[in-house]
């Protein structure tokens, strides 16, 4: 069940905001990021099929890796749920570990002959080794990937005490990804407890695999697949709007300054030391600022680039506006690869000129205030904390 909201108030609020409001985000961006496993709350689209066994089993609820978010109400009419689901194109699955000699490994991955080029450290933050478990997004490429990293503690001088693995995949479409996270969360937990055993993650990826899009093709395009019956459980999903209420709530009446630096085509970058996938949604739900537009205003949507790392020091100096997020402080002192730095609540700018845009001014007080006054969108702010942002 959906929560819905009357036109009337829609009406108000793009009157009160002078914008297009999230009811206009397209077709590419209504297609949902987040995941939720065994809540029935309103806003939860649910796409499972109880006839279909599978061999791999739901995690409870409070088993969820990292910080993530809980669905919320979704007051949004002109959300439905989708009638035909977008197909999977997962075109490779791997297993990251850690080694105490070598670092960070590819221990395995299937089909081969894909090119996973620094994968082993997009799916394994730097600092990760501090935390037990995150989630991580991250672009490799012209794909997409997923991964679950988890640490086991042990009583073994050899693995210095503690086993680390990461389990992910890479698919032709980030807003797909999120349907296997509880897979991935179950596999990296058994990887861990017994190693070497891949023989689920073959099987996975024979259902689901797609074919690997060309070089030459953009991310979000449409690619031929290779799709097979559809053996495994369907995870139940909510809106990222589920986060997007946090995401205002977290950076208050600066939401604004980030609207329209995200409206210029600025090249933003959000630190935090790990866990990082919180900081992924934060990454995602800026994208989404982007589809909030001013009447004849055009400009090229944002499309998130999640985590990056020093690997893609190269790349990043060729991009003219991107939104991504990193684990590694050294790109603080690398401020020709970025226009914007967002350190938690901080915002800073490169150049005096971009500075000038980061104060909060009479129009976006009035604005936020607006926001949070609009009976709707303050129960949504008012919701309870169930897992911070910060």
């Amino acid at each position: 069940m959906i929560c819905t909201i009357g036109s009337r108030h829609q009406t108000e609020i793009k009157k009160q905001l002078n914008i297009k409001t999230i009811f206009d985000m397209d077709e590419e961006e209504e297609k949902p990021l987040l995941l939720n496993e065994d809540d029935d709350t309103n806003g939860v689209w649910r796409t499972s099929n109880n006839t279909r066994s599978s061999i791999f089993p739901f995690r409870s609820q409070n088993s969820v890796a990292g910080n993530t978010f809980l669905p919320i109400e979704v007051p949004f009419s002109n959300i439905a749920q989708p009638t035909e689901e977008e197909p999977d194109s997962v075109v490779a699955v791997f297993v990251v570990a850690f080694d105490t000699r070598c670092g960070n490994i590819v221990e395995w991955n299937t089909p081969t002959e894909v090119d996973l080029g620094t994968v082993e450290f997009k799916a394994m933050p730097s600092g990760a080794h501090n935390i037990e478990s995150d989630f991580i997004y991250f672009r490799l490429k012209n794909l997409f990937g997923l991964s679950i990293y988890e640490k086991l503690r042990l009583d073994s001088s050899i693995e210095r005490g503690a086993r680390m693995k990461s389990v992910g995949l890479l698919a032709a479409s980030y807003t797909t990804l999120h349907r296997h996270m509880q897979f991935l969360e179950n596999q990296v937990r058994h990887q861990l407890q017994t190693p070497g055993k891949y023989e689920q993650l073959e099987e996975f990826f024979k259902d689901r695999q797609g074919m690997l899009p060309p070089m030459s093709s953009q991310p979000e395009s449409c690619l031929a697949r290779k799709i097979k019956v559809d053996n495994f459980p369907q995870m139940q999903i909510t809106h990222p709007a589920g986060c997007f209420s946090q995401f205002i709530q977290f950076f208050g009446e600066s939401i604004f300054v980030l609207w329209k630096l995200v409206l210029l085509q600025k090249r933003i970058l959000f630190y935090s030391q790990p866990p990082i996938g919180v900081v992924c949604y934060r990454v995602y739900c800026a994208c989404c600022l982007g589809k909030i537009t001013l009447d004849g205003f055009d400009h090229k949507q944002p499309k998130p680039y999640f985590y990056v790392n020093i690997a893609d020091i190269d790349h990043l100096e060729t991009e003219m506006s991107y939104i991504a997020c990193t684990t590694e402080s050294i790109f603080h002192e690398k401020n020709q690869l970025y226009d914007i730095y967002v350190n938690n609540q901080v915002v800073t700018a490169t150049t005096h000129h971009n500075e000038s845009i980061l104060k909060v001014n009479k129009v976006d007080k009035e604005r936020y205030k607006n926001l949070m006054n609009h009976s709707f969108l303050g129960i949504l702010i008012a919701w309870p904390k169930r897992v911070p942002l910060d």
